[in-house]
């Protein structure tokens, strides 16, 4: 919220809604709106998860631009004008995204996209179809094009599959500076690494038709993604269900991703936490922390 309230261009308005939280956040966050310098709301509700309270949020709101923090994010001073100058020369856009910093506990940047993402911009349907998709901190919606599909209330993961249906309908304007800021801790459903996989499949099946995909092309599609997840695995750990992926999907590698994925398999795993925390801190030393 502080990140929200030092914007450069201060929102048309600030909603705040608390999905149910079981702790005192709705008194804290109503004492912290006290310091907000532009128009601010707070709703308190039952829990009905993130995707049915981002759809709210865009029903309690107008204007002509929608975009949204979690409460694991931030947005670096000058997002909101970068992105409303982006969407502005950018008429046939359906959304600006951009590079996001990874922080820690302590503000601490451990990781950063435009080390490893490769964004495209304008037509993202080959980049979303390898589920690599822009992180949810780093995007403003133009609400008319949001408005006609809204997010999926049964997905867990609520923002894939919106992305897939609005990149029929326009443009992604990219941005490769960094604006936005997501936080790793434990909690974070992105740690879930089946889940992600489940929900990403699922969602490129419902919306294969409008992406022209029969069930050849769709099965070629989801081998492909599931044998390139199997890195995911390997990254947090889970050798025994990246192995099983990279078994049951062996039509889908080039030769040497496969060598170096099996290479991977037989490194141990302290010495991948051993690199993983070198690279952390590699990338502390190259951006520093963030003032939030």
């Amino acid at each position: 919220m502080r990140s929200i309230f030092r914007q450069s261009l201060a929102p048309s308005k600030l909603l705040v809604i608390d999905d149910g939280s079981t702790d005192d956040s709705p008194q804290v966050i109503e004492s912290s709106l006290k310091d907000c310098p532009f128009a601010c709301e707070l709703i308190v509700r039952n829990n009905r998860g993130l995707p049915a309270t981002l759809n709210q949020g865009l029903e309690s709101t107008d204007g002509e631009y929608f975009a949204y923090l979690g409460s694991d994010d931030v947005w670096l001073e000058d997002f909101l004008a970068a992105r409303l100058t982006l969407l502005q020369d950018r008429p046939n856009a359906v959304l600006g995204y951009g590079h996001a910093y990874f922080i820690d506990d302590q503000n601490r940047v451990v990781d950063c996209t435009a080390d490893w993402a490769h964004y495209k911009d304008g037509d993202v349907k080959s980049m979303l179809l390898k589920t690599q998709a822009p992180m949810s901190p780093t995007v403003m919606y133009v609400r008319k094009h949001l408005a006609l599909h809204r997010w999926n209330e049964a997905a867990r993961l609520e923002d894939y599959e919106l992305y897939l249906k609005l990149s029929l309908e326009g443009e992604f304007a990219f941005d490769p500076n960094v604006l936005s800021a997501w936080r790793q801790h434990g909690r974070n459903t992105s740690w879930n690494q089946d889940m992600m996989l489940d929900e990403h499949l699922t969602a490129l099946r419902r919306v294969a038709p409008g992406f022209g995909l029969n069930d050849q092309d769709l099965d070629k599609l989801i081998t492909a993604i599931r044998f390139s997840r199997a890195e995911d695995f390997l990254r947090v750990g889970e050798k025994k269900r990246a192995l099983q992926l990279i078994s049951e999907n062996l039509r889908a590698p080039e030769r040497p991703r496969l060598l170096k994925m099996l290479r991977r398999l037989i490194v141990p795993y302290p010495a991948v936490s051993w690199w993983q925390r070198r690279k952390r801190n590699k990338a502390t030393a190259r951006y520093g922390r963030l003032d939030v």
